[in-house]
């Protein structure tokens, strides 16, 4: 469903590859257009849609909205500590299920629960692959959906049959998130806070020392900005452990680049994903070793 809309496949940890499953945070980024003249939802398109930004019932000119980003979580029971670490970024939700199977299954249940203890109330639920299911699965399984949500706070949350693989409906799933998702209003003048949901080494395996790249972190700005030369502190930090006893340092260091999507940036503000390159050791910042820092 992210690649139907934005182009990118999210999934991009050589396991997932082989296996065709998420298995760690995913990301991107897509902007969201409109046709001045076409009545929703057919005016709602992203530039994956239309990569040419016309409108391809009227040909006018896209107008461009606002741009969003993805966290893309894995769905297993067995994975939730990697959904939590993504939920903490989140300002909605889009929860998908498949249509194939009956509903809720242990990971749909288990993610909902996640979700109402994290707090997060702005949800949209996509009923997908209805091309595989076929009408009467599909409709078994909407009453499903309705009979699980019944009497929670999401019990009025659109329900959006569709099928991301012949991206059908997509429109009528932006237009949603334009409805349930508004944009977040947060202050860049408070003192600037991350959360951190990736870290990672951008250096191949054979790299010389004096080529070595400092590490990466990524995730969200919640307030304030970051610019490139700022000295920032991460905590809790570096995991040690002292005569037995596992204990946390601060670490401290500079930001060196900026980039959210392709683009590189000089500032970066809230909202979207970020990623933040720094002078830490790389070997710190490596398999998500600073996940879930601030």
């Amino acid at each position: 469903m992210v690649e139907a809309l934005t182009g990118i496949w999210a999934a991009r940890h050589s396991e997932e590859l082989k296996r065709g499953i998420t298995l760690k945070l995913g990301y991107a980024d897509t902007a969201i257009y409109q046709c001045p003249k076409c009545a929703p939802p057919q005016k709602y398109y992203t530039k994956a849609i239309a990569p040419g930004l016309r409108c391809k019932y009227c040909g006018s000119k896209l107008e461009f909205i606002r741009k969003i980003s993805f966290v893309d979580v894995p769905g297993h029971e067995l994975l939730m500590t990697i959904m939590l670490a993504g939920a903490t970024l989140m300002d909605g939700v889009i929860f998908v299920i498949d249509a194939t199977q009956d509903c809720p299954q242990p990971q749909t249940r288990e993610h909902f629960m996640a979700l109402t203890i994290i707090g997060v109330r702005k949800i949209i639920i996509v009923q997908n692959k209805i091309d595989v299911a076929g009408r009467e699965q599909a409709l078994k399984n909407y009453k499903q959906i309705k009979d699980f949500i019944k009497g929670t706070w999401a019990e009025n949350a659109p329900i959006i049959p569709m099928s991301a693989l012949h991206k059908v409906n997509l429109d009528i799933l932006i237009q949603a998130m334009q409805e349930v998702f508004p944009t977040p209003k947060r202050d860049p003048n408070l003192s600037p806070l991350m959360y951190v949901a990736r870290s990672f080494d951008v250096n191949k395996p054979g790299t010389t020392p004096e080529k070595l790249k400092g590490g990466v972190i990524g995730g969200t700005i919640i307030q304030g900005k970051f610019k490139v030369g700022d000295e920032i502190e991460i905590r809790p930090g570096l995991r040690i452990i002292e005569k037995g006893r596992v204990k946390f340092r601060p670490l401290f260091t500079e930001i060196i680049s900026l980039k959210s999507g392709d683009e590189f940036l000089d500032e970066a503000y809230p909202g979207g994903l970020i990623g933040v390159g720094t002078r830490l050791d790389p070997s710190i910042t490596k398999a998500d070793g600073l996940m879930g820092n601030v």
